[in-house]
């Protein structure tokens, strides 16, 4: 009677779950690479290794329709031997607009313009393009626009007992598209407070411009952001420019300015072959400091199919480092590919 019971109880679970419609996918990625690192330190010579191993953006999720209104999606991804959820969300659709809560690419995450491989799929991301990754969130969406309360990101400051919270992270987007090209915006605003024997507000910003043109076989894209505290904002900065804001006494702040942009220009030479080349540049600048960090990354790669699902990414380039009151230009030459089978 009990093993009855318990397989009666397991049916009723799972007949929702058989009644929804489940598309299952997966993606491995593999990174193989050699990387000449130069400190442009004196005494110091440049060191090469080779980089071979499963990127950490490797995984496997679902899109899920349970019904005309309700569905969502999961992914989980690969990182250093562990598992962990890189999207999860359920979405409601009602007329033409859609609310979808839990975590996936915000608003100011959601544009790719690159297809630089180097680094996991850098796509020339914090060096040129911003980006601050999967967030947990509310979106409303509809014909093109969205609009996100999304998990703010907080850095605490030596010397200050809380940071309080008031709002979450305010995004928009929005984005038009032809046959030809399309055009997109994105903006976000973040405050906190630091609280202590003054209290101290942290206020970032970011607003990103880009677009792109396909002529034939040939496409380019354009892209530009600029904005203020973007770590204090949760900017995915791979190039460790300064990008938070410094406390400058009492209740002043030395905020940090920020500017990227990127140019990729590519051919699809046949169903077989695309070459890509492109250029990103990032910037900060903290006032007051007189200094200015920046990090220019120029790519050359060729995506060769080899079957459906199965792609190889052959790719040289440079990544720059520099900042004008230090001398050293640390620099980075990589070439390698990437290789990747979708299933």
């Amino acid at each position: 009677m009990k093993k009855l019971f318990i397989i009666f109880a397991i049916l009723c679970l799972a007949a929702p779950a058989m009644a929804a419609d489940w598309n299952f996918y997966g993606s491995s990625r593999m990174a193989t690479f050699r990387v000449d690192v130069d400190p442009d330190v004196s005494g110091v010579d440049s060191d090469t290794d080779t980089q071979w191993g499963q990127n950490g953006n490797s995984r496997i999720g679902a899109n899920v329709m349970f019904n005309d209104e309700i569905g969502g999606r999961f992914e989980y991804g690969h990182s250093a031997d562990n598992v962990s959820h890189r999207i999860l969300y359920g979405t409601y659709k009602f007329g033409s607009s859609e609310l979808l809560l839990g975590q996936t690419y915000t608003p100011v995450s959601s544009q790719f313009y690159s297809n630089s491989v180097y680094d996991a799929d850098g796509d020339l991301l914090g060096v040129g393009q911003f980006y601050v990754g999967r967030k947990e969130m509310i979106q409303w969406s509809i014909a093109g626009f969205k609009l996100a309360l999304v998990e703010p990101n907080v850095v605490s400051y030596t010397g200050y007992d809380d940071e309080d919270v008031d709002l979450p992270k305010i995004e928009i987007g929005y984005k038009f598209k032809s046959d030809m090209f399309y055009a997109e915006f994105s903006g976000g605003y973040q405050t906190y407070t630091l609280s202590g024997a003054q209290d101290v507000d942290i206020d970032s910003y970011i607003g990103e411009l880009g677009g792109g043109m396909t002529l034939g076989p040939v496409f380019f894209n354009l892209a530009v952001h600029m904005g203020s505290n973007l770590g204090n904002y949760g900017a995915y900065n791979p190039a460790g420019l300064t990008d938070e804001a410094a406390l400058a006494g009492g209740t002043d702040t030395n905020d940090v300015d920020g500017l990227g942009y990127l140019a990729v220009l590519g051919f699809n030479i046949s169903e077989m072959f695309t070459v890509e080349a492109g250029y990103g540049h990032e910037q900060a600048e903290v006032d007051n400091s007189n200094n200015q960090e920046d990090a220019d990354q120029y790519y050359l790669n060729c995506t060769i199919n080899i079957a459906p699902g199965f792609f190889v990414v052959p790719e040289v380039g440079m990544i720059k480092y520099s900042e004008d009151i230090s001398d050293a230009e640390p620099e980075v030459f990589y070439w390698g590919a990437k290789w990747q089978i979708n299933f």
